[in-house]
C-alpha cells in the first residue's frame, strides 16, 4: 500500500523533465490558442445582424440581435434540396474513392522490386496535389473549350460535332470526381504507403516460408496492419462532410449557370449570397457546416469503437 502511495507521489510531483516538455509544447498551444480557440468568439456573428462601421470586437458587441433570421438562407432556399444533395452526394463518392483507389495504388507500388520506379511512379502522382485549383481550371479549360479545346479539335477530326461541355450538366459529374480523385490521389498514396513502409518484414518472411502467396499476405498481413490508419482517415472524412472544395466546384467549371444543379453545394452558395447577402449569413452557414461535422466525426468514431474498438479516434 505504502509503495503504491509513492510511486502516486511521484508520478504528481513536477519534474525538470516536464519543465522541459512543457517549453517544447508551448508554442503549438499558443497557436492553437490564437488560431483554433479565441476566433471562437465570432461564433456570435452568426445570431447578429452585423454591420462593419468601426472597430472589430464594437461592432460585434453593438450589433443587434438577430436571432435565427441568418440561417433562413441555407433552409428557406428554393434550391436547398440540390445544394444538400451535390454536398452530401459528392462527399460521399470522394470518400469512398479516396480511400479505395489510393490503398489500391499503395499496395502496387509497395509490390514493387524496383525501387527507382516506385518513387518515379509515387512522385508523378503526388505532383497534382500541388497544383492549385486555378491552374487545374485552366487546363481543364484548355480540353474542353468549345472553339480551340483539344477534346473538341478531336472531335471535329474525327467527323463529329464539338460539345459545347460547360452547357452540358450531364458531363459534369464524371468529370469533377475524376478531378477530385486525380488532385488528391496522391496525398493519400503517401500516406498509405508510409504506413506500409512501416511493417516489419519478419511478418513476409514468415508468410513465405508458409507458403503463402502475394494475395494472402496482402489480405492477411499489409491490410489488417493498414486498418488503423485507414479508420483514421476514414473518420477524418467524414468529419468534413459537409464541406466541399470551393476550386474544384466554382474555379473548374468556371461559374457557369448551365451547371448550377451539379456543381453548387454550400461554399459555392455561400460565396454567390455573400455578393448580396451579410456577413452573419456566411457565419451562419459556416456555424452549421462545423455543427454537423462534429456531429457526424463523432458518430463514425461511435460506429467504429463499436465494431472495433482498438480502431477508434478516441
Amino acid at each position: 500500500m505504502n509503495t503504491k502511495v509513492k510511486r502516486k507521489r511521484l508520478r504528481t510531483r513536477w519534474r525538470k523533465q516536464d519543465v522541459e516538455l512543457t517549453l517544447l509544447a508551448l508554442p503549438t498551444t499558443i497557436w492553437y490558442i490564437l488560431f483554433c480557440f479565441l476566433p471562437m468568439f465570432g461564433i456570435i456573428i452568426a445570431f447578429k445582424n452585423f454591420k462593419i462601421s468601426g472597430g472589430f470586437l464594437k461592432n460585434v458587441i453593438n450589433s443587434p440581435w438577430s436571432g435565427f433570421k441568418n440561417f433562413e438562407f441555407l433552409f428557406k432556399s428554393n434550391d436547398a434540396w440540390i445544394i444538400i444533395r451535390n454536398t452530401l452526394g459528392y462527399n460521399i463518392i470522394f470518400i469512398i474513392l479516396s480511400i479505395v483507389i489510393p490503398v489500391t495504388l499503395a499496395l502496387m507500388i509497395g509490390m514493387l522490386h524496383n525501387r527507382r520506379a516506385g518513387k518515379v511512379y509515387q512522385t508523378m502522382m503526388f505532383l497534382p496535389y500541388f497544383l492549385s485549383w486555378v491552374v487545374v481550371s485552366a487546363v481543364g479549360w484548355a480540353f474542353l473549350s468549345f472553339d480551340k479545346g483539344i477534346v473538341n479539335q478531336f472531335l471535329v477530326n474525327m467527323g463529329s460535332d464539338p460539345i459545347n461541355w460547360y452547357m452540358e450538366p450531364k458531363y459534369w459529374p464524371y468529370f469533377l470526381i475524376f478531378m477530385n480523385v486525380w488532385k488528391g490521389l496522391g496525398y493519400g498514396m503517401v500516406v498509405y504507403l508510409a504506413t506500409i513502409t512501416g511493417i516489419d518484414k519478419t511478418y513476409y518472411e514468415a508468410a513465405v516460408i508458409d507458403g503463402a502467396s502475394i494475395w494472402q499476405q496482402t489480405r492477411f498481413i499489409t491490410l489488417p496492419l493498414m486498418k488503423l490508419v485507414i479508420v483514421m482517415m476514414f473518420i477524418l472524412a467524414v468529419g468534413r462532410i459537409f464541406y466541399t472544395d470551393f476550386g474544384l466546384f466554382f474555379q473548374v467549371p468556371r461559374d457557369s449557370n448551365s451547371l448550377f444543379n451539379v456543381t453548387t453545394t454550400i461554399d459555392v452558395l455561400v460565396y454567390k449570397q455573400l455578393k448580396s447577402a451579410t456577413v452573419g449569413m456566411a457565419s451562419a452557414a459556416a456555424f452549421v457546416q462545423s455543427v454537423l461535422g462534429c456531429i457526424t466525426i463523432l458518430t463514425a468514431n461511435w460506429v467504429v469503437r463499436r465494431i472495433d474498438p482498438d480502431s477508434a479516434m478516441m
